[in-house]
């Protein structure tokens, strides 16, 4: 059984003991979560160069409770399905001294315009200037493959109808058919310091910029490219 004098030296241990570990604790240094903030916000600032318009970026806030080991090199990734884009979240952790991994939220607005339908368009309608428009909104909330550039859009054709103000994506639209099989198409081949044409049936059909075949009149079956007004065009 202890006295009373060794319990109360073992209880001043003890709270000696509680003490020290507080203090060993509170002189850690402990990670700024405005640090974490900042490093979220470089990183998405560097990954959305280049999208097409404004970018504003805002950052969610870090629980100030968070107690995180202060880190010299904190690295900001983006977690598995998470994009550069709308709503998103982004992980930042440490390796040294202590390791640790956090995941903030925050949001990437990208104000620009983007390219509508000026009036219904019927399936098969090649696409013309003056069928389309442009507004201007955050393009973070618009279907993926929205178009920009009204160039992406004209003298190609529309895959299904579409009516008036209805946001143009790049798969509602079809690239004209340049060749058809069995036309007669000038075969036009380049190389180094000449250019040489000929006549040749096409053996398939294709729209402009895609690969198709001519057969020459001598038999010879080339491959080149499609253009508009029945060319194809050979490069070597």
């Amino acid at each position: 059984m202890i006295s009373s004098p060794a319990m109360s030296t073992l209880r001043i241990l003890i709270a000696a003991c509680g003490l020290l570990a507080a203090a060993a604790h509170a002189q850690t240094p402990r990670q700024d979560t405005a640090a974490i903030r900042q490093t979220v916000e470089q990183f998405l600032r560097i990954q959305s160069t280049g999208l097409p318009g404004q970018v504003h970026i805002s950052v969610g806030q870090v629980d100030s409770r968070t107690n995180l080991a202060a880190c010299p090199a904190p690295e900001a990734f983006l977690p598995a399905g998470s994009r550069v884009w709308g709503k998103t979240t982004v992980g930042v952790r440490c390796a040294a001294p202590a390791p640790w991994t956090i995941y903030v939220g925050a949001k990437v607005q990208v104000i620009g315009e983007y390219v509508v339908t000026a009036a219904p368009l019927a399936q098969g309608q090649m696409v013309g200037p003056n069928d389309l428009s442009k507004l201007k909104g955050d393009l973070t909330t618009l279907p993926s493959g929205i178009i920009t550039d009204p160039s992406q859009a004209v003298g190609r054709t529309v895959a299904t109808s579409l009516g008036a103000g209805i946001p143009l994506r790049g798969d509602a639209l079809r690239a004209q058919q340049a060749i058809q099989q069995g036309q007669t198409v000038r075969v036009v081949s380049n190389g180094p310091g000449f250019q040489v044409s000929a006549e040749a049936k096409a053996l398939n059909n294709a729209a402009e910029g895609q690969v198709t075949q001519a057969r020459t009149p001598s038999g010879q079956v080339v491959s080149g490219v499609a253009r508009a007004g029945g060319v194809v065009e050979v490069t070597y």
